[in-house]
């Protein structure tokens, strides 16, 4: 009896460790349920959702991800079902850009041209750079303490919170070149 109680006590703390309070991205799961709403129309994709629970498909891939897929996600930094290599069309200010997605960052191209620029991450430094023409330009070092690094352009750095008040100094400061007092 009291073999039985050690056992399941070393299973349960053995266990502890694959639930890593990490809720991650659940990568496989949302795959299926993307791919699932781009079935058909609404009945046909109602449908297709109905199949995928009584097969169990949607419970399997759930499932995967909590104990396996966000488990390595969490202690190696990386999601293992990142989309590495697909390319997605994102429209901006000046026209339409695409975006491929690396190991380590994303490549973006503007449709209709050649020329292309990197945001690669730097794990060992912990810091985003850009690539553009060979030359690489550290842009943002995030720090232990919740904050980041913000290269400016004029050269100079500042630290900024990760929150909405730190994006808005930020973005006065890049944008207009004074820095305004965010409330």
């Amino acid at each position: 009896m009291k073999r039985n109680k050690l056992t399941l006590v070393a299973i349960v703390l053995s266990g502890t460790m694959l639930f890593s309070s990490c809720v991650g991205s659940f990568g496989l799961f949302n795959r299926v349920s993307s791919w699932n709403q781009t079935i058909g129309n609404k009945f046909v994709n109602e449908l297709v959702f109905l199949a995928l629970n009584i097969v169990p498909v949607y419970g399997v891939a759930y499932l995967a991800d909590a104990l396996v897929i966000n488990s390595i996600e969490f202690w190696s930094g990386t999601n293992p079902m990142a989309n590495v290599g697909d390319v997605k069309k994102v429209k901006g200010e000046n026209g339409e850009y695409l975006v491929k997605t690396l190991e380590n960052g994303y490549s973006i191209t503007k449709e209709g041209e050649t020329a292309e620029m990197e945001l690669i991450y730097n794990k060992e430094a912990n810091t985003w750079n850009v690539v553009a023409d060979g030359t690489t330009t550290e842009l943002l070092k995030m720090n232990n303490d919740g904050t980041a690094e913000m290269c400016l352009p004029n050269g100079g750095t500042m630290n900024v919170t990760l929150d909405a008040n730190g994006v808005l100094a930020a973005r006065q400061m890049t944008m207009s070149g004074l820095m305004f007092a965010a409330r």
